[in-house]
């Protein structure tokens, strides 16, 4: 099952986690809310206010790869203890640390995003690369430069040492590129069982489909015309706001073992819950804001999966400290 048939089918047989309708129309509110004021303007928030890569051409494609490739595990136990990088004097968190690092590589002279350059690096430079402030290694070192070096060969051996070259075989298709990033790149098969039903969430795969799609502004390489098939990409954070505003609930039970600070194992039933009902609980909300009266095609804001995802994630990252108090499940593994 692709993620959207997926997340419907984990949401009808959930025990732990519930949708809340009446939080899905709040969330669809608070989006409308600040798409009207202008509070809510994607495309400038990316460009100025993150180390991410804005110029339309092959190198951005490149770049992406390498940061959606690695696109997992920041967290810390403790709050304030996250993964951080410096760049340039200003201090950055989580994914947007590991984008400083990829663009602080860049400006040091290093080929990071260059295919032939990490299918060879050995763990020491990757450690090196990718050191956090604190001088602690990055979150699953190891498997970071194992995915780096197995990504680095196949896109030397399938793509002519190109990423670009995968994203042109899609013929301008958000989910034939889903199956072709999925198909040839282990790494991303963000997949398991429920129910005896296999299921997939497919994270890091629809992300970088939405990261090329955001910065070519759905143009040339980026102009995918089935984009809004993309589901949201099903982290630790945007659950975690869903949870904020009602939207979604948690058991009893799983409250109690996420407020101890339990780490699951991927493929746990209460794992692909919350993961499940995420993605399903945007789907709702894409629903309930098309019903709304706002032209949203004045504001130039296209209504998807990927838009409200960065709205629920980025509303995390602005108001840290409010929803710090709403326990997120945390799981190390590659996928998210």
């Amino acid at each position: 099952m692709k993620p959207r048939e997926s997340a419907a089918f984990i949401a009808s047989v959930s025990k732990d986690v519930k949708l809340n309708p009446v939080g899905i129309k709040r969330v669809a509110s608070e989006i409308v809310q600040a798409i009207v004021s202008h509070e809510f303007e994607p495309n400038n928030m990316m460009i100025h206010s993150y180390p991410l890569p804005v110029t339309e051409d092959t190198s951005s494609i490149e770049w992406m790869f390498v940061a959606d490739a690695l696109n997992f595990s920041f967290w810390a136990l403790e709050e304030n203890a996250h993964y951080s990088v410096e760049l340039r004097g200003k201090q950055y968190t989580g994914y947007m640390a590991l984008c400083a690092a990829i663009t602080k590589a860049q400006e040091a002279g290093i080929p990071i995003t260059n295919p032939k350059y990490y299918a060879n690096l050995t763990k020491e430079t990757v450690n090196e690369i990718f050191m956090s402030n604190s001088g602690e290694p990055i979150p699953l070192l190891e498997q970071r430069w194992i995915i780096l070096q197995e990504c680095g060969k196949i896109i030397n051996d399938k793509f002519e040492g190109e990423f670009c070259n995968c994203v042109r075989q899609s013929g301008n298709s958000a989910q034939k590129l889903l199956d072709l990033i999925v198909s040839n790149f282990p790494s991303f098969r963000d997949e398991g069982v429920i129910e005896g039903e296999r299921v997939s969430f497919y994270k890091r795969a629809q992300i970088l489909v939405a990261d090329i799609w955001s910065t070519f502004k759905g143009k040339g390489l980026g102009s995918f015309s089935d984009i809004d098939t993309i589901t949201m990409f099903a982290d630790y954070r945007v659950p975690q706001t869903l949870v904020h505003f009602g939207a979604m609930e948690y058991s009893e039970k799983l409250n109690k073992l996420l407020s101890t600070n339990h780490t699951f194992t991927n493929g746990d039933r209460e794992e692909m819950e919350i993961r499940g009902c995420s993605i399903h609980a945007v789907e709702l909300i894409k629903e309930e804001l098309k019903s709304q009266s706002v032209d949203f095609n004045k504001e130039g804001l296209p209504i998807n999966s990927a838009m409200i995802d960065y709205f629920l994630w980025e509303y995390r990252r602005r108001f840290a400290a409010d929803l710090a108090k709403v326990p997120y499940h945390k799981v190390r593994c590659i996928y998210y």
